[in-house]
């Protein structure tokens, strides 16, 4: 079998040159401040420079290179088995306003890539959610049976073109796949030729509000505003408790060179462990990207073999020459599963959130950008109380809320009483661990070099104990999904702050 690719950089980052931007060094003030540099963000900045507003756009990093940089990047309203549920629990009118909502963002995307002249791979494709397990054959059939209920353009068959045995499958027709780098580029052109301001490097650490907003940075400067929006991934303002109304969860991709034809399509398995696969080209040749293996943030078997898994069922499906890419990327889950996008808060109304795609951010991303566009220029939005943050659905939502907090609790618990018994001087270069340091409980990790990093593996959110997620070689909360660097950098919120580190050199 091939050997899986070390390097953790997504194909979507290294098949494009990507512009930096200089970091925010000027208190200024604008019309709009958006939060985070991935799809959201750069759609929202995209829409509101059009309709002539002065918009700064910053980003605690480099633009996409979140999880829009680490997406498998599917335009598609065919989420996984979401319609039944749906209906089951947000009534058929709000499923069906799920539908047209990613179908409005499809068709926004297709239309922005035709006007615009944008080269970014965008082919329209089918769509498929296939089993070949009896256990999942009546889900898939309830499935469609509410896509004939909302009047989903789609097919329920019993083959699909790929070389996979299933006993049903169902399709949904007119969807699309694309490079969401070369797309998103284009439109921070736009941003900057129409005005827009985009900042690097910026973290914002504040939000102060009187008659108007403004927007303080780690570094203190000061972007004075009208109107806040957030779209930093996990909100790092958060005034409406979003760390106990969403989970993390991570999912894994291999990008694949195979000898096959691929026979076109999007595929997604209703079985667990989840597999998705499309295909994206590189120069005249495709690439066969296959992920899935998702799982709380934090939690679970040792993180490189999600990858070994999804190698192993590439090299059953195709005739695979080689892995030359691999990644992971991380998304946010909400207690009933449709994204936040709207106010803050009821109590301020010009603070707007944008979150929770789970893991369908093309679609997702795009839809929170058309709307909030709309808030944000005072417009009605037929959209706006299907994806408000302030709603509260008794079911799911309850038992949902009670389940993901239990489990927060329940591994507050196991970190604090774990006993770790190997010492920085265990471990071979490139590997890492919890490891005990003066008695107490600590992170190490020793380079290739044989050069160590230790940090106190507290996180700096709300005090779970982190573990070690050896696949991509960083440190993971699986209380609420922060995640940190080796040299104990936030990569991921809610946390802000970095880890405490003990030695950079020795024990």
């Amino acid at each position: 079998m091939n050997s899986l690719p070390t390097s953790l950089e997504p194909y979507w980052r290294t098949s494009v040159s990507i512009p930096s931007f200089s970091k925010l060094t000027d208190d200024i003030n604008v019309d709009v401040a958006i939060i985070g540099g991935g799809i959201s963000g750069i759609t929202t900045a995209y829409l509101l420079v059009n309709e002539g507003l002065k918009v700064a756009l910053i980003e605690a990093d480099r633009l996409v290179n979140g999880t829009t940089g680490h997406t498998t990047a599917k335009i598609t309203a065919q989420h996984d088995l979401i319609y039944d549920e749906l209906i089951n629990h947000l009534g058929v009118e709000k499923a069906k306003l799920y539908y047209e909502a990613c179908m409005d963002a499809l068709q926004f995307i297709k239309s922005t890539v035709k006007e615009k002249g944008i080269d970014c791979d965008f082919v329209e494709q089918e769509a498929y959610i296939y089993t070949n397990s009896s256990s999942s054959l009546n889900k898939l059939i309830n499935e469609w049976k509410a896509y004939e209920k909302l009047g989903i353009d789609g097919a329920f068959i019993e083959t699909i073109p790929l070389s996979i045995p299933v006993k049903a499958a169902v399709m949904m027709k007119n969807q699309a796949q694309f490079h969401p780098l070369k797309y998103l580029l284009k439109l921070v052109d736009v941003i900057v030729q129409n005005g827009g301001k985009i900042y690097e490097q910026t973290p914002a650490a504040d939000i102060e509000q009187g008659e108007t907003l403004t927007v303080v940075t780690r570094d203190k400067k000061r972007i004075t505003c009208e109107h806040v929006v957030i779209c930093s991934h996990f909100p790092f303002y958060d005034g409406g408790f979003y760390f106990s109304r969403m989970y993390a969860e991570r999912s894994y991709v291999l990008a694949v060179q195979i000898a096959e034809e691929y026979p076109g399509g999007m595929y997604l398995s209703a079985d667990n462990p989840k597999r998705s696969i499309r295909y994206a080209t590189m120069g005249d040749e495709k690439l066969i990207l296959i992920g899935g293996e998702n799982h709380k943030t934090g939690q679970g078997v040792p993180t490189i073999q999600h990858y070994e898994a999804l190698q192993s069922f590439a090299s059953q499906l195709f005739t695979v020459s080689a892995f030359p890419y691999r990644w992971s990327a991380q998304d946010l889950t909400t207690l009933d599963k449709v994204p936040y996008i709207g106010n803050m808060t009821a109590n301020t109304p010009n603070i707007y959130v944008a979150t929770g795609y789970r893991k369908w951010g093309m679609t997702n991303g795009t839809v929170a950008g058309l709307l909030l566009k709309d808030l944000i220029m005072g417009r009605d939005n037929r959209y706006r109380d299907l994806y408000t943050p302030s709603r509260f659905y008794a079911d799911p939502s309850i038992k949902h809320f009670i389940t993901q907090n239990l489990d927060v609790a329940k591994h507050l618990v196991e970190g604090k009483v774990e006993v770790a018994i190997r010492t920085p001087e265990d471990l071979a270069n490139g590997e890492g661990a919890v490891v005990v340091v003066n008695g107490r409980r600590a992170g190490a990790y020793k380079d290739e070099n044989g050069t160590l990093s230790i940090v106190d593996t507290t996180c700096t959110h709300m005090g779970c104990e982190l573990e070690w997620n050896s696949g991509d070689r960083t440190w993971d909360c699986p209380c609420h999904g922060s995640r940190f660097s080796v040299h104990g950098d936030v990569i991921e919120g809610p946390a802000q702050q970095p880890l405490i580190k003990i030695n950079d050199d020795k024990p």
